[in-house]
């Protein structure tokens, strides 16, 4: 996925995604296995997560907070 600008879509590592999220690795993986976060892109022994789909997730749980 591109932005707007049509710039390629970011790649965050674990660092990246913990001031964004504030999830540490244990409950970013558990998550991931739970099918609640967006899974990585493997690169070799590497994972990272597009920024698009990460902050999709984070929209998603803003929409849930006010339908609730």
């Amino acid at each position: 996925m591109t932005s707007t600008l049509n710039q390629p879509d970011r790649l965050l590592r674990l660092p990246d995604l913990k001031p964004i999220t504030g999830m540490g690795r244990t409950l970013t993986y558990g998550e991931i296995k739970r099918g609640r976060f967006p899974k990585p892109v493997k690169l070799g022994r590497l994972s990272a997560w597009p920024e698009s789909e990460v902050l999709a997730w984070i929209e998603a749980r803003k929409a849930e907070r006010s339908a609730a």
